[in-house]
């Protein structure tokens, strides 16, 4: 029997059916709930009979063995189908339904076309934003997880159909230009500006707004160098423009080493020319009053939100991080086909995200648009071993591009370590995909909204969950195939394949089969970790698998189908990578 690609989803479809054939009541309202389950009670469960059954007082194991009755005799030939405790229905695979799941998804294209065929997201368009620095300053470690996640997060949506638009809402139109403007008039070293042009200016920054802070005619000055840049002035959008080519430039390299493409990337001046509209409806609908020379929208309704004004226009006239931000979502709206938005965000900035769905909710009320769904997608901070913030010795923040030196220097002494017959210049080239990948992997491993801590030893080890450990399962698949001379996936190496039979190969064949549930489950919570977890999982039952049955044996069916079972493991283990944002290695 075919369940599909995600077989989850198509033991649920199985269960709804024997809703209707079994006469429950009110079975279109059965939601059976099939999960991946405890290895202990077979490969999946379902969970929904007992709400159902006791929202109806019935019993509910008598419900469940009334579906189990219900089946279709090809189900109960594919699955051992069992009822535990009050009402739990598990689903065991037969050694030839895993066998017709590999068989039927071997490829890398047949799993992008299973993926979107079960997909929620299959043609819907998302707007992924993401990573968004500002202008005028180096990417440091605080940038890393809006960057790896937001990646992460776009790559599953698209693997399972959506449209996807990668924005890169850069922060260049901010209070913070009219301070290195007015230093840049002062205080400018023009060759430091030839010769590092992101770091001049970053200095510039720090000397403009250090005078600010000391000196309030300083603060003005800087102000109105803001006001006349957004106004148009010549001369500071000259210098401006000079901000924005050096600060992508620098980006571009960081991108780059960590294999992230945008779409578009447009900041905040992009939208100066639209601002206007947002005020002017906003006071249309009544949203929007003056309060202190600023315009601002109050939430009488929400018990934070009703004192605590959300400043769309500030008293200086200026445009801010909340004027911007709606209208770009009306932008969107009107350009991008209605997309529904990621914004890959710190929990810092929760009260902002909160207050400006709230805004946009009413204000497209009032004038009659659809407002598409806006998911703020938080996260932690990325902590030192003493538990506090990452910082150099000196309280700063750490570069982003040194944190990648580092990374790279740290995985070349591993990867000489473990092959140091490799020629150097290989050695170097597979310590920048550790390197990096190990990065981003202890990154994407953790839960998004929890804080933890960058430890280099555990990061960039072969030991535990890692992406050194992951790459180095997808490098041994490989030797595999290179000392017997043969092909990963190629037909004629499959050809006669035999039966799954030793309990090593059925424990990651069901290993296997549970793919598609780890992407679904991670894209739908937008928590690539998940993904992360199922990896892992799968390179530790392949690891005992090929302790314990030899690959290279003379029996042909079963050198076959233990090949086939390394080239699964394979494309599934570089596809779920390549979905995180990792690249692989065929040596290590």
């Amino acid at each position: 029997m075919n369940l599909g690609f995600n077989l989850a989803a198509g033991l649920d479809a199985v269960l709804q059916s024997a809703a209707h054939t079994a006469g429950l009541a009110d079975a279109v309202a059965f939601a059976p709930e099939v999960r991946v389950a405890d290895a202990r009670h077979g490969d999946f469960q379902a969970n929904g009979v007992l709400g159902y059954a006791k929202a109806r007082k019935l019993n509910p194991r008598a419900v469940a063995e009334q579906l189990v009755a219900a089946l279709a005799p090809e189900v109960r030939a594919a699955c051992a189908v069992t009822v535990a405790g009050p009402g739990f229905v598990n689903f065991t695979l037969q050694p030839a339904a895993l066998r017709g799941w590999l068989d039927a998804w071997g490829t890398r294209a047949a799993l992008e076309t299973g993926a979107a065929q079960d997909s929620p997201w299959r043609g819907q368009t998302w707007v992924v934003d993401y990573s968004s620095p500002n202008t005028a300053k180096q990417m440091h470690v605080g940038h890393l997880r809006s960057a790896v996640i937001g990646e992460a997060i776009a790559r599953l949506l698209a693997f399972g159909g959506a449209r996807v638009i990668r924005d890169n809402h850069i922060g260049d139109w901010g209070t913070q230009f009219g301070k290195i403007i007015w230093a840049y008039r002062r205080h400018l070293d023009a060759a430091a500006l030839v010769r590092e042009p992101i770091e001049e200016f970053e200095r510039l920054y720090k000397v403009g707004h250090a005078a600010a802070e000391a000196d309030p005619a300083v603060l003005k000055e800087a102000q109105q160098e803001l006001v006349k840049l957004q106004a148009g002035d010549p001369a500071n959008l000259a210098i401006w423009k000079k901000i924005g080519e050096a600060s992508l430039g620098a980006f571009q390299q960081i991108y780059d080493r960590l294999g992230i493409r945008f779409d578009y990337t447009l900041g905040e001046s992009f939208y100066n020319d639209k601002v206007a509209q947002v005020y002017a409806e906003l006071k249309e609908c009544g949203l929007a009053v003056e309060s202190q020379g600023a315009l601002v929208v109050f939430h009488a309704e929400h018990p934070r939100f009703k004192d605590q004004p959300f400043i769309i226009r500030k008293s200086d006239g200026a445009a801010n991080y909340a004027s911007t931000d709606l209208a770009t979502i009306l932008y969107r709206l009107e350009h991008c086909q209605t997309p529904n938005t990621i914004y890959v965000v710190d929990a810092r900035q929760r009260d902002h995200f909160d207050q400006l769905t709230l805004t946009a909710r009413k204000w497209f009320a009032c004038k009659q648009r659809m407002l598409p769904r806006l998911e703020h997608v938080d996260f932690g901070t990325v902590l030192g071993e003493g538990g506090k913030p990452l910082k150099t010795k000196a309280g700063e923040n750490i570069k982003l591009k040194d944190l990648l030196a580092e990374a790279e220097e740290r995985a070349f002494a591993l990867v000489s370590g473990k092959n140091a017959d490799l020629p150097e210049t290989e050695r170097h080239a597979i310590a920048a995909v550790v390197g990096v990948g190990s990065v981003q992997y202890a990154d994407l491993a953790q839960n998004r909204s929890s804080d933890y801590v960058f430890a280099w030893d555990k990061m960039i080890s072969l030991d535990g969950n890692t992406a050194a450990y992951l790459l180095y399962a997808v490098a041994r698949i490989y030797s595999v195939f290179r000392k017997l001379g043969a092909t990963p996936g190629d037909p004629a190496t499959e050809a006669g394949a035999g039966a799954l039979a030793t309990p090593a190969e059925l424990a990651l064949a069901r290993q296997l089969v549970k793919f598609p549930d780890a992407v679904q489950t991670a894209a739908a919570q937008f928590r690539p970790h998940f993904l992360c977890l199922y990896l892992y999982g799968l390179a530790g039952e392949f690891s005992a698998f090929y302790a314990a049955d030899k690959v290279a044996v003379d029996d042909v069916p079963v050198r076959a189908r233990r090949l086939l079972l390394c080239a699964r493991t394979l494309l599934i283990l570089e596809t779920g990578l390549q979905l995180i944002g990792l690249r692989t290695l065929q040596q290590m």
